[in-house]
């Protein structure tokens, strides 16, 4: 599928893909979409079911990265370094499993599902009920990640987001349907194709054993954490974060 996108900067500058996440859109990336652009050619795209994207199952993490890599040939991107954040972050994570890339920049997308499956328990019931308990559902996932994020980025970020209960459902469906052994299976399937540089960066501490768990199956990945910042340290710190990402191009490209 060619997802709807932005693609700005210039063609010979080095790529980055931009994957935001789940019921955001690739305006979550704006307030940094200018800056990267300076000195890299950034595509910034709607995964299916979101945004201007159109909707269409299934909403796996193949399925997802599948419709970036095809969009990315489609505009004459290659070898990128790829960026996502939260569902992104594990999208990014599959785009390095099944086409080139320089690097990936997971944000706070912790990959070990079998502990997501844990945490989303106790709202799947709300989250597959009526519509105005799956919106509920949704407002307390996102409360309880906000952080110190300015109010004037949680507005915009509320205001661009659309939660589809069709989309978010599928998205997590292997999460509710698997057991937590068949998730880290699935998980590991999916680690094992990424053999570039991995920055897995977070403002929500993923757990002491996190580091250890992740290089494991991924033994070029560093686990960063950026205390207290929560779900979004792109838009908290963005001037960290950039500095961050040129750094890591810099060890990439050393």
């Amino acid at each position: 599928m060619l997802l709807a996108h932005e693609l700005i900067g210039h063609a010979d500058d080095p790529a980055i893909i931009l994957i935001h996440g789940i019921t955001d859109s690739r305006h979550m990336w704006h307030p940094l979409l200018h800056d990267l652009a300076q000195h890299h050619l950034v595509l910034a795209v709607d995964l299916r079911g979101h945004g201007d994207s159109d909707n269409d199952s299934p909403y796996d993490p193949i399925t997802y990265a599948t419709d970036v890599v095809e969009t990315a040939a489609a505009l004459g991107v290659t070898n990128p370094l790829v960026i996502g954040h939260s569902l992104g972050g594990v999208v990014a994570s599959a785009y390095a499993a099944i086409a080139p890339t320089v690097g990936v920049i997971n944000v706070d997308q912790p990959l070990r599902l079998s502990a997501f499956k844990a945490g989303l328990a106790p709202l799947e019931e709300m989250l597959k009920g009526s519509r105005r308990e799956f919106e509920q559902a949704i407002e307390m996932v996102f409360a309880a990640m906000d952080g110190p994020l300015p109010a004037e980025e949680k507005a915009r970020l509320e205001h661009n987001r659309h939660a589809d209960q069709d989309v978010v459902l599928g998205t997590w469906a292997s999460v509710f349907d698997s057991t937590e052994e068949e998730l880290d299976e699935t998980v590991a399937a999916l680690a094992g194709g990424i053999k570039v540089p991995y920055l897995s960066l977070h403002g929500i501490d993923p757990g002491p054993d996190y580091a250890a768990w992740l290089q494991h199956l991924v033994p070029t990945a560093t686990v960063e954490l950026w205390p207290d910042l929560g779900h979004y340290v792109q838009l908290v710190e963005p001037k960290r974060f950039l500095e961050r990402v040129a750094a890591f191009e810099a060890q990439v490209h050393s």
